[in-house]
């Protein structure tokens, strides 16, 4: 009963829209508190951004950078609120993640022309994990409003020639629009999408890690895009056709008279030539 209360309560957090996650999430939990613990390490969330002050940059917030309730800032590897014993990536991966978040930044840029990327790594047995964060909102203007959060989980299992790697990931992405314009009033438009994909690379200077990675990301956030375009702009304009006609009432008239008159030609023709 418990898994079938879970399965059901993830789903309907998918379908829900994604600006207004954390409050469902809340007044679910109040309502099955068993399901507490699942569904916040299951249900991704809407990143929250904070700010360096060593640096004075921003950074992303998530359960990956978190320890306790302090959260590691990628550009000084600082814990905030300071936290004395916090876990840290190794120094390998520490060079990787910098590497990483610079790699990113200008992929962010280039990309989503502004908001804020931010890039984690953690050690694993055999090779490492991370993720990849990126959140851009929209630029204050009260006639468009929205946000997309992007969230790519890489496990990466480095084989003992070290010359290939086994790359998962994992990646979700939320985005919702508000627009609020007087010829068509208020209108909201949201949706969640994962997918997952694995594969192997071979890894070299030409083809480090962070390369493999940024392929993997780009790709699946292209597809992604390409999906929720499909999905919701497509659908959403088949739909606003079908319930109101773009013609004027008389463009139509003019137009169902024009197919009376060509109907009506063509059998007049065809009787003559039967006759």
């Amino acid at each position: 009963m418990g898994e079938q209360q879970f399965d059901c309560a993830l789903d309907l957090m998918r379908r829900l829209p994604p600006q207004e996650i954390e409050k469902n999430l809340g007044d679910l939990i109040d309502l099955v508190p068993s399901l507490c613990e699942d569904l916040l390490s299951s249900v991704d969330q809407p990143l929250k951004i904070s700010r360096d002050k060593e640096t004075g940059r921003d950074y992303l917030l998530c359960d990956y950078n978190r320890d306790g309730d302090s959260y590691r800032s990628p550009w000084s590897n600082t814990y905030y609120p300071p936290l004395d014993d916090g876990s840290m990536p190794s120094e390998r991966l520490r060079k990787l993640e910098i590497d990483a978040n610079d790699a990113f930044d200008q992929y962010r840029e280039m990309y989503f022309e502004g908001g804020v990327s931010s890039v984690y790594f953690w050690d694993l047995e055999h090779g490492f994990a991370g993720v990849i964060l990126i959140k851009k909102t929209g630029d204050g203007s009260k006639k468009i409003k929205g946000c997309w959060d992007s969230i790519h989980v890489v496990e990466v299992q480095e084989k003992s020639s070290g010359r290939t790697s086994h790359y998962k990931m994992t990646s979700t992405a939320m985005l919702w629009l508000q627009t609020n314009k007087q010829g068509s009033g208020t209108m909201n438009l949201g949706g969640s999408l994962t997918r997952q994909i694995e594969q192997d690379a071979p890894v070299n200077e030409a083809s480090p890690h962070i390369a493999n990675i940024g392929r993997m990301v780009e790709d699946m956030e292209n597809k992604i895009r390409n999906t929720l375009s499909e999905i919701y702009f497509s659908k959403t304009k088949d739909i606003v056709n079908s319930l109101r006609s773009v013609q004027s009432l008389s463009e139509s008239l003019q137009q169902q008279a024009l197919k009376q008159d060509l109907a009506a030609a063509l059998q007049r023709r065809q009787n003559k030539t039967d006759n």
